[in-house]
């Protein structure tokens, strides 16, 4: 039923003025479409839109994962624009820097402006 449709990543904020700053200037998202309840920005072939709500920054878990190849070099530059990263005691997990490694896997962990957990990793979640 859904699975030929595209999906839509949400992410709720406090501050969507605030928001738009953390997404566009420190993740380098280009603004896709503005919209009455938030901005839509296109990553890839999803989009993610960040609204405004009262119920912003209360998920615990990972809201958004982005798929890249190169996760130090990622991480290097979100920490040349201030991103601060999670470091989990995961098992059979070292961390080596900010980097999460897992064998072939990698992964960094970081919260935007709400206190929502975002990651980057190296594999696609297919």
């Amino acid at each position: 039923m859904l699975g030929a449709t595209q999906s839509i990543a949400t992410i709720a904020v406090r501050n969507l003025e605030e928001a738009r700053v953390y997404y566009e200037e420190k993740l380098g998202l280009e603004v896709a479409r503005e919209l009455p309840e938030g901005i839509s920005y296109r990553t890839g072939s999803t989009t993610l839109l960040v609204y405004a709500s009262r119920y912003a920054g209360m998920n615990q878990a990972t809201s958004v994962t982005w798929a890249i190849d190169d996760v130090e070099q990622v991480a290097r530059e979100l920490s040349a624009k201030g991103v601060t990263f999670e470091h989990y005691d995961l098992p059979g997990t070292t961390v080596e820097g900010d980097v999460h490694v897992e064998g072939d896997r990698k992964a960094v962990w970081f919260k935007d402006s709400d206190g929502n957990l975002l990651s980057v990793v190296n594999e696609v979640m297919e």
